[in-house]
């Protein structure tokens, strides 16, 4: 008989090795969390440089206390879908705040960022359709074609040359056609070149989708993201966003214009067949997107401490992944090992990075990811790349350029 779990024996093996160089990579506990910057690692007071808590808004007094209230009033969960039982006041107040923050006709929720792009792809393609897709996109966009049936195109990232040329060879009146960019690529932080697509879009004709996901609260003059920073909103037909990140949150969401967009919502099997947000997280969500709006001195702090880090790197001789600063800053490393190694000395140093290997980071790249946060405070910043820089030096591993 063949063993199911047979499959995994490389992915188990790999797991097992790195266990022996240190601390679980893939399964590191914060045991306590004392601020958005600071938390209890393994014992010790760590600064977290690796959340995606790019607005700081976790610990922020309102947004905890309209959860405390959600709590009291709603209980802790809807025990049922949106088109069941979970539909309460506070997830269409939430779906109203987001679309007026985004200057959208239309916004769902969803309860994951997962189920969002999920939710999204399946809603809005099928079978006859075909989804063009960079080729760097999230592991959840991929699953959202799968989900879908529609025909997946991919093309080589950022390259909208690329993107024309395969949308030249397909026939248009076979189906529709849905192009999917990031606003920030999550693993390395380079930004989709928007205005490039918008072109091909005018020539070609299609309906774009660009997921926001680490560019909400992050980009442009209102927080919108990568299509507001370009002033290309009205080129855009679909966002995708997620809480977990600005909103400091969880749950996800897609926004639009299109008169029919509300179809979704009956037709998306990740929104129809699982629990709807938990009324807490809800109002939690409420108040942290009325803080973006109300706040734009946090996208300020944000803008920063990320060139503050980035030059600071590169000031170590660090290698970075792209040349334009954003909140996500990637460190190059020659290997796993490598990377291993050097991440395993950062915490023992005291200051948490994310780590990624092939296959969740794109071209075979072993990085060191770092996340900025507006809570991040100069001292932050200067202790990180202290920290880079004294573990660099120790010869634990080489990571220069």
């Amino acid at each position: 008989m063949i063993d199911l779990f047979d499959k995994h024996h490389h992915t188990i093996e790999r797991h097992s090795r790195m266990l022996q160089m240190g601390s679980d990579v893939v399964g590191l506990a914060s045991t306590q969390m004392l601020s958005p910057t600071r938390a209890i690692i393994d014992g010790r007071e760590t600064v977290l440089a690796g959340t995606n808590n790019y607005m700081g808004i976790t610990f922020e007094e309102d947004c905890i206390a309209a959860g405390k209230k959600a709590l009291d009033e709603f209980g802790t969960g809807t025990t049922g879908s949106r088109i069941a039982n979970g539909t309460y006041g506070l997830h269409r107040e939430l779906e109203q705040e987001l679309a007026g923050f985004l200057g959208r006709k239309h916004c769902i929720v969803f309860t994951t960022g997962y189920q969002a792009n999920l939710g999204m792809m399946a809603g809005l393609a099928g079978p006859k359709d075909t989804i063009f897709l960079d080729a760097d996109s999230h592991s959840s966009i991929y699953d959202g074609c799968t989900l879908s049936g529609a025909n997946l195109v991919r093309f080589r990232h950022n390259n909208a040359t690329d993107l024309e040329k395969r949308l030249a060879r397909h026939d248009p009146e076979s189906g529709g056609r849905l192009v999917v960019l990031e606003g920030i690529y999550s693993m390395v932080g380079d930004r989709a070149p928007l205005a490039d697509f918008v072109e091909v879009k005018k020539r070609q004709g299609f309906q774009l989708l660009v997921d926001e996901a680490h560019s909400f609260g992050v980009l442009g003059p209102n927080g919108r993201g990568l299509a507001d920073e370009a002033g290309l909103e009205s080129d855009v037909d679909f966002i995708v966003g997620t809480f977990s990140k600005s909103v400091g949150a969880i749950g996800g969401f897609g926004a639009g214009d299109h008169p029919q967009f509300d179809a979704i919502r009956y037709s998306s099997r990740p929104y129809m067949f699982t629990a709807s947000p938990s009324p807490s997280s809800a109002a939690t969500s409420i108040a942290a997107v009325r803080k973006l709006k109300a706040e734009p001195e946090r996208r300020a702090r944000l803008a920063d401490n990320s060139k503050r880090l980035f030059d600071g790197f590169h000031a170590l001789g660090l290698e970075t992944c792209c040349d334009t600063v954003s909140p996500v800053i990637a460190v190059k490393c020659p290997d796993e090992l490598a990377a291993i190694v050097m991440w395993n000395a950062l915490l023992k140093a005291g200051v948490y990075v994310n780590i990624a290997v092939p296959p969740a980071a794109p071209n075979n790249l072993c990085l060191l990811r770092c996340s900025v946060s507006a809570a991040h405070t100069h001292d932050d910043i200067d202790l990180i790349i202290k920290l880079f820089g004294e573990v660099v030096a120790s010869g634990a591993v080489a990571v220069s350029a």
